[in-house]
Order: C-alpha cells, then structure tokens, then sequence
C-alpha cells in the first residue's frame, strides 16, 4: 500500500476542488446565511462536502479498486452527500429540510455497510473468537455508523472544529490498522487525513468555506465503516475502547447534549447551542480558542486510544 502517494493525491485532488466549488456557490447564492444560532456573521459558501467526497472515494477506488469498503464508501457516501446538499441547499434558501426523510435515508446508510460483509462481528479472547449472535452484530453496527453519521454533524459548529477532530480520529484508526496489519483499512483512513487536511486549509478560522450536512455526515459514516472495517475486528473486550477514545469527543459532546435536552424537555432532534464549543464561548473563549481546546481533548484521547492498544495487545 502506498499510503504517502495515495494521500499526497487526496490532498491535491481536495486542495483544487474547494476553490471551484467555493466560486461556484457564491455564485449561486449555495451559502450557510447568519442566524440567531450560527456564530458566522457573513454569508459562507457550503459545497465543501462535495469536495471531500470526491478527493475520498476517487483515491480510494485508484489505489484499492473494486472492494466491499470501497463499494461502501462510494455509494453510502453518494447518498449522503445528496441529501446533504438538498438539506444545504434548503439552508441557503432560508426554510427547512425536514429531519424525517433524513433520519430513514441515515439509517439506510447505515445498514449498507452489512451488504458488503462490514459488521461488528464479535470478540476475541486467549480461546478464540466469541461471535455474538448476528441479529446482535447487525444492530449494533446499524446503530453505530447511524450515531457517528449524525455526532461528527453536530459537533460541526465552529470553523475549523469537525474537520480538525475528524483529522485526528483518522489518524488515530489509521495508526491502529497499521498496528492490526488491517492495509486496506489502513488506507481509507490515511485518506481521511489528507482529506480533512486539505479541507483544514480552507476551514480553519476565518473559513472561507463549510463542509456543510454534506460533508459532516460523510465524514462521520467514513469514520464509523473505518472502526468497523478495522478497530472493532478481532477486538477483545479491552480494546474496543480503542475505536471508542479515538472518536471520544463527538461521542462525549453529543451524550452530554442529549441528556440536556431530555432534562429540559426539549426535542432531541431540536437544534441549539448546548454543544460544548457553544458553552465554551459563552464562558469568553474565541472560536480559535475554543477549537484548539477541542483539539487538545481530541489528541489527548487519540494518545490514551492508542496507549490502550500498545499496552494491552
């Protein structure tokens, strides 16, 4: 696996596209506007997520070929990314995407991924492997890849936050495959790297463009089919914290906000600002302070994921 050449490629492929795509929405007013939640006061371009897809799945398929993940993250990712720029779109012209239509098509999404053979399948153990009984595997897969779907989209609220966590939830899984001698895995997540990295050059405060529902949701599915595929296979019952601290805080952020809501009454699917970078500028921080908090708690979990798998492999 060439896994320097394959993310140099994401990287430039990414690099190009978002500046295209960047004019491209300006022009056709495809923009995230200001609100009373939004902490942007000018309007910001949203096709970023076009961009990571297209830099993902076509280096994936040029350096992997015709495989279950790539297959996986080609097509699941398809469909995100369409109805993410529909729910975008709906954004930019000031109205609503509603949120069931979504939440079928997230669960969907979430179950391809059984289609190709990816699945949480068990644990292993010093007497080999322990299978759990397939309807078990088979929700919870469905329920995890849904989670990661939607906890990598609500973290996605300050420039430069979920593009700079997904960069060091990548790394983490890809320096764990390369652990687990898992090469394919390996190279979707090195992907993701150079994906989000390039994406970061754009996305860092003041972001010139949003990676939007679109992107958010891919990369959160990316994420969860990259623990699957990699992480969760062959994983004693100690190690599957590995995967877990790798993706600690969208999972901690959205644990902690849904339980707010469920106190106050609120739907769960209402959006807010009970998100920790929203509390954290309350409390005075600036956005670059406050993403650079966020990242600090993200490698401090990726550096325990991976303390974790060298201490107990």
């Amino acid at each position: 696996m060439n896994y320097g050449l394959s993310a140099l490629l994401c990287f430039g492929i990414v690099a190009v596209l978002v500046p295209l795509l960047r004019k491209f929405a300006i022009r056709y007013g495809f923009v995230d506007r200001p609100t009373a939640r939004k902490i942007h006061k000018t309007p910001v371009p949203l096709m970023g997520g076009a961009a990571l897809y297209v830099g993902i799945a076509v280096t994936l398929f040029l350096f992997q070929g015709v495989t279950p993940l790539s297959l996986t993250i080609g097509i699941g990712g398809f469909v995100l990314v369409c109805i993410g720029l529909l729910d975008d779109a709906a954004k930019a012209s000031g109205s609503e995407f509603p949120v069931w239509p979504r939440v079928i098509i997230y669960l969907a999404v979430a179950a391809l991924p059984l289609l190709f053979g990816i699945r949480i399948e068990g644990l292993s153990s010093p007497h080999g492997m322990i299978f759990f009984p397939y309807w078990l595997g088979v929700v919870g897969s469905i329920v995890w890849v849904f989670a990661l779907i939607n906890m990598i989209n609500f973290i996605d609220g300050v420039d430069g936050l979920a593009s700079g966590v997904a960069t060091l939830s990548s790394l983490t899984l890809f320096v764990a495959a390369l652990f687990k001698q898992q090469y394919s895995t390996a190279l979707l997540a090195v992907i993701l790297v150079a994906a989000c990295v390039a994406f970061l050059c754009y996305n860092f405060y003041p972001a010139r463009i949003f990676m939007g529902d679109a992107g958010a949701t891919f990369l959160g599915y990316s994420l969860a089919v990259t623990a699957v595929d990699g992480a969760f296979k062959s994983a004693t019952l100690v190690t599957v914290a590995v995967p877990l601290l790798a993706l600690g805080v969208p999972i901690l952020d959205t644990a902690v906000v849904m339980l707010r809501r469920l106190l106050s009454g609120k739907g769960l699917h209402r959006a807010d600002k009970l998100h920790t970078h929203h509390v954290l500028m309350r409390w005075g921080l600036t956005q670059i302070q406050t993403v650079s908090f966020i990242y600090l708690v993200a490698a401090l979990f990726s550096l325990l994921s991976l303390v974790v798998l060298l201490a107990l492999s």
